[in-house]
């Protein structure tokens, strides 16, 4: 353990014990013995990684500076010289560098990645450790040349134009090599010599990865040999062979080939976000309108799944087909549809009957949710979709083994998820009014908020979340939507998202229009209860600013067999049309209704019966009827092998209007939203880690401190005496424990362990209770139990 960090970390004031571990709340969890216990929780590999990775790209550099500058043992970094290191860096038309430098630096002590003082800063302890090619560069010469035999050192520093050490004086060639590489001129002296391939090599090699691949690296060749563009790098040092195929560049060349800089154009800010300049106002209506086509495709899908649900796959998931059938259903691509479905089951509206060979049907949850306002339900369904660690996007890609990837699928949780989407959407969040920041451009933004994490795989996920989130209408033309800024956590605000929604929904109509070819224009979104009776009562055709239903005999069918009468659904069009009913449509519910229920089925497995006998010798006579092995009981009745449900399916496909018909004699009703499961319990992740409450950071320092003042005061283990171990009779033994016990003396005893050899202990005894001593051990250093009849003897101590 560095004392030095150790040291430096317990003189800090409480504020900033508090502000360090506000800052790094995983230090607390749970909270240390003592401050030693703190030092080595946040130098672990995995607590300064994590430290690491929260970094902007300017205080990385900041870091990555100190750790090129300053060796593990040596001393700390002057600021005045991190200054001078950092201005060659950055731009000159960057701006000024002090004040962001300087804020980079406290900020950087305050997470104890940086300490000391300003004359001598210094990385802390582990932060090498989890940093391989600090700034893009290779390991010190010393290091790179460490397993390099003697001969071939001291043929580079020949080739340098320096004379080598005898064989006696080789002590520290690799470090001799790396003084003189890092000497002025040197480097440049080397680099002459090499030809215009060699140095479109090094070129490639300076700012990073440092690392590279050549056959036979560790070849033996001088620069007299060198007969390849690589063997005169490796003749003359400019490259140093870690590998029988591996090579690397040195620290001091990679410097050299650089001028001198470590960062390449470094800027202390953040890029500037670039996109198009969209109206707030309509950006606002745009989303709004998402955010309500959104709530009621949800709602078509689970009043689809409520009367026709999907089967549930045995590996869990949706089959592809019946994610297809559904995107036709609801008239969606493939992607927004599993988008639909992924955010309906993570808000609870949608779940599996069972955990495999169920059907995924609407929870009773949903029966709730859509009696609620339509800025209530969108609040609902984004915040799960927000906070949740699945991502649909994946869906119809394959996993590392190869197995595809459906919806609903377990495999689509991602742990960086929930991450991912917040700091994407607080990227357009941050933009001025109206900016439509592009997708390259966010990239390029959170990639300086956070450039250790950045990656394909990452840019993958920001682009699932900006897509999703315009579908969502958390964005509306790419600018972030006013009630999509009150979503995302940490937002002050009087009013939360559904209030700023509400007033640029569209106000839902309570009316359409009838017109005289069956069809009827709803000019408008229709309220709920409208909703769903005309799509009981007619289909879809086409949506768009007006959605057309068409009447059809089968959706009348639709409605009777729900239970309504011919006069129910044509009060029900009088009702809520602002135009007359046309006659056509009148006719079509009545002569459905007409023949409708003419014909009963029961279960034979099924039977039929008819009160006209003529329309069952139509059906016995019909060819089609065959399969359904049909058999005339009664002028009225005829029975079948077949249930209930194929003889009803087959005679309503011969031209019929049959109902179900139950044991005693009614008809059976169906309802469209007649099959519910239960919610399945799951935790939700919560966007990030929670801030830790103040008083629980105050008494974590105080604990902390109290343990380290014990954990400094507590005595050392002191030697055993020497000579023979004491030894008294027991009635005597007993006697001085006790004497010992009253005064508060310390004695000495002899003690024989489980195996019978004798020790000696030096103990202050504290009570003596049910054949045990309970004592301090000095020799230990702890308080132990001592079984009487172990204990060989009691002496006082000189």
């Amino acid at each position: 353990m560095d004392t030095r960090f150790t040291d430096w970390l317990r003189g800090l004031p409480d504020d900033r014990l508090r502000a360090l571990v506000s800052g790094r709340p995983e230090l607390i969890t749970p909270v240390p013995a003592h401050l030693e216990g703190l030092v080595i929780r946040a130098t672990s590999p995995s607590a300064t990684g994590r430290a690491l990775d929260r970094l902007d790209r300017f205080a990385l550099a900041v870091v990555e500076t100190l750790l090129v500058l300053t060796s593990e043992d040596g001393d700390g970094l002057p600021y005045g010289e991190l200054r001078a290191a950092m201005a060659g860096s950055v731009p000159a038309d960057a701006g000024p560098l002090e004040v962001p430098l300087r804020e980079a630096v406290d900020r950087l002590r305050g997470l104890a990645l940086v300490y000391g003082p300003d004359d001598a800063l210094r990385p802390a302890p582990g932060v090498r450790d989890v940093t391989d090619t600090p700034a893009g560069l290779g390991p010190p010469a010393a290091e790179a040349f460490r397993d390099h035999p003697p001969d071939h050192l001291a043929e580079i520093v020949r080739a340098a134009g320096h004379k080598p050490r005898r064989a006696r004086e080789g002590r520290g060639e690799p470090e001799r090599l790396a003084a003189l590489l890092a000497e002025d001129g040197v480097v440049e002296g080397l680099l002459a010599g090499i030809g215009p391939q060699a140095r479109a090599a090094l070129d490639e090699l300076a700012w990073g990865p440092p690392a590279g691949r050549v056959p036979n690296a560790r070849r033996e060749v001088s620069v007299a040999t060198a007969q390849s563009p690589i063997e005169e790098l490796l003749a003359r040092g400019l490259l140093a062979a870690t590998g029988e195929e591996s090579v690397v560049l040195p620290r001091e060349v990679g410097l050299a080939l650089r001028g001198g800089r470590i960062h390449r154009d470094l800027r202390p800010g953040p890029p500037p976000l670039e996109g198009a300049v969209r109206d707030q106002a309509l950006a606002d209506r745009t989303a709004a309108g998402q955010a309500f086509t959104f709530v009621r495709t949800v709602e078509e899908l689970c009043e689809r799944w409520g009367v026709d649900p999907p089967g549930t796959l045995r590996t869990g998931g949706l089959a592809v087909r019946d994610l297809r059938r559904t995107a036709q259903g609801l008239d969606l691509p493939e992607w927004t549809a599993a988008l639909v479905i992924e955010v309906a089951h993570a808000a609870g509206l949608i779940a599996s009957s069972a955990p495999s060979d169920g059907e995924w049907l609407p929870t009773t949850q949903y029966d709730i949710w859509r009696v609620k306002a339509t800025e209530d339900r969108w609040e609902l369904l984004a915040s799960a979709w927000l906070t949740g660690d699945r991502v649909p996007g994946l869906v119809g890609e394959r996993d590392d083994r190869d197995r595809l990837l459906n919806v609903l699928h377990p495999e689509l949780r991602r742990p960086a998820a929930v991450e991912v989407r917040v700091r994407t959407l607080r990227v357009p969040a941050s933009a001025g009014p109206g900016l439509a920041p592009s997708a390259e451009s966010v990239r390029e933004r959170l990639a300086f908020e956070q450039p250790r994490r950045r990656g394909s795989y990452r840019d993958q996920l920001v682009g699932f979340a900006l897509r999703e989130a315009e579908q969502l209408g958390v964005t509306g033309l790419g600018v972030m939507s006013v009630f999509g800024r009150a979503l995302l956590p940490g937002s002050a605000g009087p009013e939360g998202p559904a209030r700023l929604l509400a007033p640029l929904l569209p106000e839902p109509v309570d009316h359409v229009l009838l017109q005289a070819d069956l069809t009827a224009v709803a000019p408008g979104p229709l309220t709920g209860d409208l909703g769903r009776w005309l799509a009981l009562v007619a289909d879809v055709e086409s949506k768009g600013g007006a959605t057309v239903y068409r009447f059809c005999e089968g959706s009348i069918r639709r409605a009777l067999d729900a239970g309504a009468s011919a006069d129910d659904v044509v009060a029900m069009l009088e009702k809520h049309s602002a135009t007359p009913v046309p006659q056509p449509l009148r006719y079509l519910v009545s002569d459905v209704a007409r023949r409708h229920g003419r014909v009963r089925v029961g279960t034979a497995s099924s039977y039929v019966r008819c009160d006209d006998p003529a329309v069952l010798d139509e059906v016995m006579a019909d060819k089609r009827a065959t399969p359904l092995r049909l058999r005339r009981l009664a002028p009225t009745v005829v029975a079948s092998r077949s249930s209930r449900a194929v003889v009803v399916d087959s005679l309503r496909a011969f031209g019929y209007s049959p109902v179900a018909e139950s044991s005693e004699g009614d008809v059976v009703v169906t309802r469209a939203d007649a099959r519910r499961t239960e919610r399945a319990p799951a935790a939700r992740p919560v966007p990030g880690a929670a801030a830790l409450d103040p008083d629980v950071v105050a008494a974590a320092v105080r604990a902390m401190r109290a343990g380290d003042e014990a954990h400094r005061a507590r005595r050392r283990p002191t030697a055993a005496p020497d000579g023979q171990v004491p030894r008294t009779p027991s009635t005597g033994t007993i006697t001085l424990l006790q004497e010992a016990i009253r005064q508060g003396s310390r004695v000495w005893i002899g003690y024989l362990d489980s195996q019978g050899h004798a020790t000696s202990r030096i103990l202050e005894p504290a009570r003596m209770e049910g054949g045990y001593l309970t004592a301090y051990d000095e020799t230990r250093a702890a308080v132990h139990r001592f079984a009487l009849h172990r204990i060989t003897g009691v002496a006082d101590v000189n």
